[in-house]
């Protein structure tokens, strides 16, 4: 069975240059990865090299859940392209691309099958949307 592939995507008004900037430095994805309030990243690392990888670790704020999310990166093509290997052995893949003055950031990755569609691409556009409006204030 093939996979099923979700896409969400962003139009930041920043250049590219920024938003993979802050996309790829470890203490901006601990203030902005997260989906709701009750959650947040308390802990980021990227090795941002063919083979290197990034982790992060997600809690609910009460401290009744927590998980960590990491993958491998497979290609790097700065400041436009990113492919990953996630740590469950799921495809990801980011693009970066200018648009007039803004930057649209597309996330394509192989869905889960423990979750609904609808359920991972609201949590992850929420994650994509939260990126935005931290980018957007820097």
């Amino acid at each position: 069975m093939e996979a099923i592939e979700i896409t969400v995507e962003v139009l930041i008004n920043e250049p590219i240059e920024k938003v993979w900037e802050i996309w790829n430095t470890p203490s901006d994805m601990m203030i902005w990865n997260t989906a709701s309030e009750d959650w947040h990243t308390t802990h980021a690392e990227i090795d941002l090299k063919i083979g290197g990888k990034f982790s992060s670790r997600m809690e609910a704020k009460d401290g009744s859940f927590g998980f960590d999310f990491w993958g491998t990166y497979s290609q790097i093509e700065a400041p436009t392209f990113l492919e990953i290997f996630l740590g469950d052995g799921r495809k990801m893949s980011v693009f970066f691309t200018t648009e007039g003055a803004q930057t649209k950031v597309k996330e394509v990755f192989e869905a889960k099958t423990e979750n609904t569609i609808d359920l991972q691409k609201s949590g992850w556009q929420a994650i994509l949307n939260n990126f935005k409006k931290y980018v957007e204030n820097q």
